[in-house]
């Protein structure tokens, strides 16, 4: 008898240890194939176009950049469109991708709600409302858009504005009671309202020069992509990244509960605040370099957690080569599916996440009346 007791703290450990085992190949073997599938859609991008270009072309070409010759032929026109046009804006796609999803998961990891996304709370609103007014009223001021202040100035409109609305919102939650979470979302949706009608005001007051500029912020695109945006965003937006992996385990233990998190030592308050600066500062840097695009911070976390489970030290990461995954395609599907016209990227993202979002709804509502 003694020996059998024995032996079961033994059988439960092993027990456990396999469990976790289990649990990190899952982890490793989800984010393999995200990977995978990222490298396949960076090729396909780069290489798909009125200018086709080979995957060992590519490969060749980056070599020769780097100072390394692989024998592969091309020609200088497939190397000019590589490196100057399509592999800048892949690279902002990845950036912008990640930064959206990673916002996402956050945002639904706080509100423990799956129809959350960085839209809902006004940060990408606020975005397109700071590069309007950049736009309008610059323009109303004679200001230069030409030259590097005046190429910065709506990108740092649109970041000012995003984190302008993410700082209303916790303001004003935080002024009415604690930062509870339905009041947080109430909140963001007022203020996403307000920043709607500010660029709807805008937009009525625009010039048809401006209107055509103010659609590429309210659309979303990367088509004017460079590398001065790819040095300036892509360290903004991996920082961005890095501080959402770093939320990962609080937020595991906020799915307890607030109460319960507090006990095991999280600082709740702080960790919301954390949470909006975060999803703020990745929505207002993503708006800035590529304009309004939706539905990416929702569809992404959501399915990767219909894939992989709720633990977010695996949701954030998959989520950040998810969104980038997405980005991707959906950008060669709009500079592809009409030539030579191009779509919008906004307008194929919401393609994508708008009947995705309704049977999220279908679904919540089933579950309640169940």
């Amino acid at each position: 008898m003694t020996g059998t007791a024995s032996l079961a703290p033994a059988i439960v450990d092993s027990g456990l240890a396999t469990h976790l085992v289990r649990r990190s190949r899952r982890r490793r073997g989800v984010l393999a194939l995200l990977g995978i599938a990222l490298l396949v859609a960076v090729l396909a991008g780069v290489g798909l176009g009125a200018v086709a270009i080979s995957p060992a072309q590519v490969v060749a070409i980056s070599a020769a950049h780097l100072g390394f010759d692989l024998g592969v032929p091309f020609e200088a026109r497939q190397e000019g469109v590589l490196i100057g046009i399509r592999l800048p804006r892949v690279l902002l796609g990845i950036a912008v991708g990640a930064a959206l999803a990673a916002a996402g998961a956050l945002l639904q990891g706080l509100f423990r709600n799956p129809l959350v996304e960085p839209g809902l709370l006004g940060l990408t609103a606020g975005g397109s409302l700071g590069a309007s007014t950049a736009i309008v009223v610059g323009g109303m001021l004679g200001l230069s858009f030409h030259g590097l202040i005046g190429t910065l100035l709506v990108p740092v409109a649109a970041f000012a504005g995003a984190l302008a609305a993410g700082a209303l919102v916790a303001r004003l939650a935080r002024s009415l009671d604690r930062t509870g979470t339905v009041l947080l979302l109430l909140t963001g949706i007022s203020v996403n309202a307000f920043a709607f009608a500010g660029t709807g005001l805008l937009t009525f007051l625009a010039t048809d020069v401006q209107l055509r500029t103010l659609a590429f912020w309210n659309l979303g695109s990367l088509a004017g992509a460079t590398w001065r945006e790819v040095s300036i965003g892509g360290p903004l937006l991996a920082a961005a990244a890095f501080a959402a992996l770093r939320a990962a385990h609080a937020l595991n233990l906020l799915a307890l509960g607030e109460r319960e998190a507090g006990h095991l030592g999280v600082d709740t308050e702080r960790l919301k605040r954390r949470v909006l600066i975060v999803s703020a500062f990745a929505a207002g840097t993503a708006t800035a370099v590529a304009g309004t695009i939706g539905f990416v911070g929702l569809v992404v976390p959501q399915l990767v957690r219909m894939a992989a489970g709720p633990d977010f030290r695996l949701v954030i990461p998959a989520s950040l080569i998810g969104g980038s995954l997405l980005v991707v395609v959906a950008d060669l599907v709009a500079r592809t599916v009409v030539v030579p016209a191009e779509l919008p990227l906004g307008l194929v993202t919401a393609l994508i996440g708008a009947p995705f979002f309704l049977s999220l709804v279908l679904n919540e509502r089933r579950r309640f009346v169940a």
